[in-house]
C-alpha cells in the first residue's frame, strides 16, 4: 500500500497533481478533513487488491482542524503506518499572478490582499513543509513537466533529489531574468550576428553551434561551467533549495547564449536523478521587434 498526502501552497497545483496521480492508478480524495485521515489509514490496513495506492489532498481549507495535522501525523508514525508527503510550492509572485488570472481570492486573505493571505499560509505550513518527503516548486514548471516529475517519483520510483534545474538563455539588452540564481555572460565569445549568412539563424541551428563551439574559449567555458554546476547542485540540495535557474546571456539572446545553454543542458540531463529543462527566453525577440 502506498499512501501519499498531497499538500502545499494554495495555487501551487495540488488539484492538478491529484488528477495526474489519479490518471496513473491512485485512488484520490481531495480536501479530506484532517480528523478523518487516521480512519482512512486504518481502512487501508485491510488488504485490497483493487486499491493499493491512495493520494489524499489536505491543505489550508481545513482551517479549524489544520492545527491538529502535525499531531495526527505523529500518531500515524507511532502506529507504524507508512505515508509520504508531497508538498507543492511556488514563488509568491507566481501565486499572486495565478490568483489574479483565475479571479479567485486566497482562502486566508479574507477582505485583505492576496499577498497577505499567502504570507499567513506560509507561516502555517512551515512545519509541514519541513516534514515533506518531496517538495516540488511549480513556479517554472509546465503541466507536462509536473506530470513527468510526478511520474518519476510515484510511478517509476526513481530517487528524488528535491531540486529542479532550469537552464535559461537570455539577451542582456532585454534585461537579466528576475528569477535567475546564477548568471553567466558569454558576450566575450565571437558574435555570429556580424556574419551576414548567420545573422538570421539561432543557436538551435547547426551552423551557429559549429561557429560558437569551434572556439577554444567556448569549449573551455562549457567545461568549467559544467564542473561548477555539478559542484554547486548537491550543496544547494543540502541547503534546502528546490529550484535552480542557471541563466546564460549574450547580447540578444539568440546565438551564443542559446548554443551554450543547449550544450550545458545536454550534459546535465544525463543525470537521471536531476529534474532539468531548457528555456530560451529571448530567441525570437529580435525578429518580433523588426516585424
Amino acid at each position: 500500500m502506498r499512501f501519499v498526502i498531497v499538500t502545499g501552497m494554495s495555487g501551487a497545483g495540488k488539484s492538478t497533481a491529484l488528477k495526474m496521480l489519479e490518471d496513473v492508478g491512485y485512488y484520490c480524495v481531495d480536501n479530506l478533513p484532517v480528523l478523518l485521515v487516521p480512519k482512512l489509514a486504518e481502512l487501508t490496513r485491510v488488504p485490497n487488491e483493487e486499491i493499493n495506492k491512495i493520494a489524499v489532498g489536505i491543505d489550508i481549507r481545513n482551517r479549524d482542524s489544520f492545527s491538529e495535522f502535525g499531531r495526527m501525523l505523529d500518531k500515524l508514525t507511532q502506529t507504524g503506518f507508512d505515508y509520504e508527503i508531497l508538498f507543492l510550492d511556488s514563488r509568491d509572485d507566481v501565486l499572486i499572478k495565478r490568483y489574479k488570472e483565475t479571479r479567485r481570492n486566497h482562502p486566508l486573505a479574507g477582505n485583505g490582499r492576496i499577498d497577505q493571505g499567502i504570507e499567513k499560509e506560509r507561516q502555517k505550513l512551515t512545519l509541514l513543509r519541513k516534514r515533506a518527503d518531496y517538495i516540488l516548486d511549480t513556479s517554472n514548471l509546465l503541466t507536462r513537466e509536473l506530470q513527468a516529475e510526478l511520474g518519476k517519483i510515484f510511478v517509476e520510483n526513481k530517487e528524488f533529489k528535491n531540486i529542479y534545474v532550469t537552464v535559461l538563455s537570455f539577451g542582456f539588452k532585454y534585461g537579466i531574468p528576475n528569477d535567475a540564481d546564477l548568471v553567466f555572460d558569454v558576450r566575450f565569445l565571437p558574435n555570429p550576428y556580424y556574419i551576414e549568412h548567420l545573422r538570421h539563424k539561432t543557436g538551435n541551428d547547426a551552423e551557429i553551434r559549429e561557429f560558437v563551439m569551434n572556439n577554444g574559449a567556448a569549449r573551455m567555458f562549457l567545461e568549467k561551467l559544467e564542473d561548477m554546476a555539478r559542484f554547486l547542485i548537491p550543496h544547494y540540495i543540502s541547503e534546502g533549495k528546490h529550484q535552480l535557474v542557471i541563466a546564460i546571456g549574450c547580447t540578444g539572446g539568440k546565438h551564443r547564449s542559446v548554443t551554450l545553454a543547449n550544450a550545458l543542458y545536454e550534459l546535465l540531463k544525463q543525470d537521471e536523478n536531476l529534474g532539468i529543462k531548457i528555456e530560451h527566453r529571448d530567441i525570437e525577440k529580435d525578429a518580433k521587434r523588426k516585424a
